[in-house]
């Protein structure tokens, strides 16, 4: 979010009979750049299992329904005085190894995986996950990506990124082939019968023999379908391809919370296109991400934000407004006003935020003035409160179709999360908007979704 939310006028009756969903982004050390900077993160956990086993215990104890672990396979690139200051995209887990660690030192809290269609083959990541949801029991879910940045491109043997339709069109063919091999086995097949020597029913594992465009895969899987049927599919993306993908395939949708109006667009846009395949409105959850900063006072609160802001290095920021503003800001005196020469003609970004930057510079602010700005604006913004505050925001946004549910960015970890399930989860639920136990033991179960039928069998069962 881009502005502080009004959270004023926000309703104080339920008029929905399901509950917020609630998981938390994945960042070693915290949203925040200068997380790693602050007391409340643990310096040592990008490599250390421990730290993220803290947080997920944490978000467990307070039944958040899971953990989402954005990655990219590729490490960041930029200014390396800037660079070994923001640790982030340097020094990370490979995340479906991190998630099928840490479901066994957990329950119940489900585990979010980021992997690209752009840089694996199907079989692999139908093994990869499937073997993951039966270690962790059915709490798994796939975060589908095309991947965005050209650096990826460059370790998997290709110059940059494929263009954003071929990216999508190879996307839409690897998820059909990786649902396809997820239905092998039907839900039976395994027979186990010692007496007869059966481990498995013959007739109830299939082979895919998939022959597309970009894929050519025989199958089956050799893995027995998942306590959940399948993976939950989760996805990102405001793209028109990415809409239309996302009615068809996706089980949770992840967006910005920048603006409650387009947020409820966006929400009936995508949740308006599943009948025509045939899919129910509750089998699709819209969480968008949101930053919380959350105190005893709004004071408090205030100061927790500020305090990573004043953390951060000015190289850090200068990287990050480089990006947003697609620019080269290198020689810049950070005292001296901003160069009008350098700022683009048009947004390449958030159109809004692009508008009140140029509003601030053209105050005559300087280079490190809107560093700092612009470092509050994208890092410490969204909910700035207290728990009833935070709380008003998100069931303006539940009651009000805007939102299903919300992935906390904390911006640090694990202090900030432990804030949030101290003081607001506990507002949510007297609210009645918030679970007090879990639902059931899958991930599934958590999000109220439904378990995808075999398409054999349901293929045998139609005659």
């Amino acid at each position: 979010m881009r502005k502080q939310p009004d959270m004023t006028d926000a309703p104080t009756t339920r008029t929905r009979p399901d509950t917020l969903k609630l998981g938390t982004f994945v960042y070693t050390f915290g949203f925040h750049p200068a997380a790693w900077l602050h007391p409340g993160s643990d310096v040592h956990g990008a490599n250390d299992l421990s730290h993220l086993v803290r947080c997920a215990k944490t978000a467990e104890s307070a039944k958040l329904d899971f953990m989402f672990f954005a990655d990219s396979p590729a490490s960041a690139v930029g200014d390396p005085a800037a660079l070994c200051r923001n640790p982030t995209k340097m020094n990370r887990f490979e995340p479906i190894t991190a998630i099928t660690a840490l479901s066994q030192h957990t329950s119940r809290i489900g585990f979010v995986a980021t992997a690209s269609t752009s840089y694996y083959e199907p079989y692999n990541i139908a093994r990869l996950f499937a073997s993951a949801d039966h270690i962790a029991k059915g709490r798994i879910a796939w975060n589908v990506v095309t991947s965005d940045h050209d650096e990826t491109g460059y370790n998997y043997n290709r110059e940059g990124l494929a263009p954003h339709a071929e990216r999508y069109e190879r996307g839409q063919e690897f998820i059909d082939t990786v649902f396809g091999l997820w239905d092998s086995f039907e839900d039976d097949a395994l027979l186990l019968d010692r007496t007869s020597g059966l481990y498995y029913d013959k007739n109830k594992l299939h082979t895919l023999d998939h022959k597309g465009k970009h894929f050519q895969v025989r199958g089956p899987l050799n893995i027995a379908r998942t306590p959940q049927g399948r993976p939950v599919i989760a996805q990102a993306g405001g793209s028109e391809q990415g809409m239309e993908l996302a009615a068809r395939t996706a089980e949770m949708v992840f967006s910005l919370a920048s603006n409650i109006d387009r947020n409820r667009a966006f929400y009936a846009d995508v949740k308006g296109r599943m009948a025509k395949y045939g899919r129910d409105e509750n089998d699709l959850k819209i969480m968008p991400g949101v930053v919380v900063n959350v105190g005893e006072t709004r004071e408090e609160a205030e100061a927790k934000a500020q305090a990573l802001v004043d953390l951060m290095h000015p190289d850090v920021g200068l990287l990050m407004l480089q990006e947003f503003l697609e620019t080269d800001l290198h020689g810049v005196a950070l005292d001296e006003p901003f160069p009008m020469d350098r700022m683009p003609e048009k947004a390449k970004g958030s159109k809004a935020m692009f508008a009140e930057l140029k509003d601030f510079v053209s105050q005559g602010h300087t280079m490190r003035e809107l560093i700092t700005h612009y470092a509050r604006q994208h890092t410490g913004n969204g909910l700035i409160g207290t728990p009833g505050q935070v709380a008003d925001f998100m069931q303006e946004w539940f009651e009000t179709g805007a939102a299903d549910g919300f992935i906390l960015m904390c911006p640090t970890l694990p202090s900030s999360l432990e804030d949030f399930t101290r003081l607001v989860v506990p507002e949510l639920r007297r609210r009645g908007l918030f679970r007090k136990d879990y639902e059931g033991e899958t991930l599934r179960a958590h999000l109220g979704l439904s378990t995808p039928p075999n398409r054999y069998a349901a293929a045998r069962a139609k005659g």
